[in-house]
């Protein structure tokens, strides 16, 4: 039981990508990573995705900045700031890339998380990025829905 709730369950989150971007669609992709990474991310420490996006490398989706930590243990460790390449069907590549070059649209890293068999999976958000502006009315939209649900509840 206890390992079960070791093997499920998120790792690591981008709350700001919300704000700073419209969310448009969201996708789960796969991620290649080392042994030694995902030993490191199994002990649940200092895992960030705040500052990587997704993007081409080598014809290839690929998770840029992502900061996995070293896994002290290891005998061959990995570079915790490596290109890790995402794995996605042919026909989603090809949806996602198109949609990055003709649309302007950005790939952001929502969450990186266990799914229910043990293996490592990203959630990815297509998005177009927010203005100062916007910004400042989907706070006073969040702030206005959070005040009116407690004057109705």
């Amino acid at each position: 039981m206890a390992k079960d709730k070791l093997i499920s369950g998120r790792i690591a989150e981008n709350r700001r990508a919300r704000f700073d971007y419209d969310i448009e669609e969201t996708i789960e992709a796969g991620i290649v990573l080392t042994g030694s990474e995902v030993k490191s991310l199994r002990t649940g420490r200092g895992t960030s995705i705040v500052e990587s996006y997704a993007g081409e490398e080598k014809g290839q989706l690929a998770l840029i900045n992502a900061n996995i930590p070293v896994y002290l243990q290891a005998r061959d460790n990995h570079e915790p700031k490596r290109i890790r390449r995402l794995l996605v069907s042919a026909k989603q590549k090809n949806k996602l890339l198109g949609q990055m070059r003709r649309d302007g649209m950005t790939l952001v890293p929502l969450a990186l998380y266990f799914n229910d068999r043990g293996l490592v999976k990203l959630s990815l958000g297509i998005a177009k990025g927010r203005k100062k502006h916007d910004k400042r009315e989907a706070t006073k939209q969040r702030d206005w829905n959070r005040q009116k649900q407690r004057l109705l509840g």
